[in-house]
């Protein structure tokens, strides 16, 4: 049995570990990412000359000139948490008959992408808008790999649960769970 199911993993390219990566790789990376963003922010890090500390604080963007006090509008802490919101609901669209455990692990992501709020209100705005990057790069990829056509661009083979009309199904799946219940 166990040299059956290496063949299977051989043959389509599907061994398990391939789907620990997040936790591997990407999450310690994102947590290493933002204590840097805190080390700098705080100015905990020291270097000769204009400081990092000093130049976050004097390079900000749009209402946000201080990269590292807090977002008083409160603007980055709610879009960090409406794009994490939105990556896990896509993600839940697209399954039809979770198990007991993915049903738990999903309303655990959900809670736990509604409590970044308040906790990215709490750190300084170069971290959050770091979040913010972070969380349309994962929701703008989750999306493009939805689409038949980049999918046939990089060879990326389609399979049966694969829609030609993904973006339609998705909507008509939002709609029906959040907005015609009403």
């Amino acid at each position: 049995m166990r040299r059956l199911v290496s063949k299977l993993y051989v043959r389509d390219n599907c061994h398990p570990f391939k789907a620990t990566v997040l936790v591997w790789i990407q999450f310690p990376m994102w947590i290493f990412m933002s204590v840097a963003l805190r080390n700098f922010s705080t100015g905990a890090t020291h270097s000769e000359g204009f400081s990092v500390q000093e130049q976050l604080a004097t390079d900000g963007i749009l209402w946000f000139p201080d990269l590292t006090a807090l977002d008083s509008t409160w603007i980055l802490p709610i879009s960090v948490g409406i794009i994490n919101l939105l990556i896990v609901e896509i993600f839940a669209l697209q399954k039809i008959g979770m198990s007991r455990f993915q049903t738990y692990i999903t309303y655990f992501v959900r809670a736990v992408s509604v409590l970044m709020i308040p906790v990215a209100a709490t750190v300084p705005s170069s971290i959050v808008l770091y979040w913010l990057c972070s969380s349309l790069m994962g929701l703008s990829q989750n999306l493009l790999l939805r689409s038949p056509r980049f999918r046939q661009l990089c060879r990326i083979p389609l399979t049966k649960s694969d829609s030609d009309t993904p973006y339609k199904d998705l909507f008509a799946a939002f709609y029906a769970k959040f907005i015609s219940k009403k």
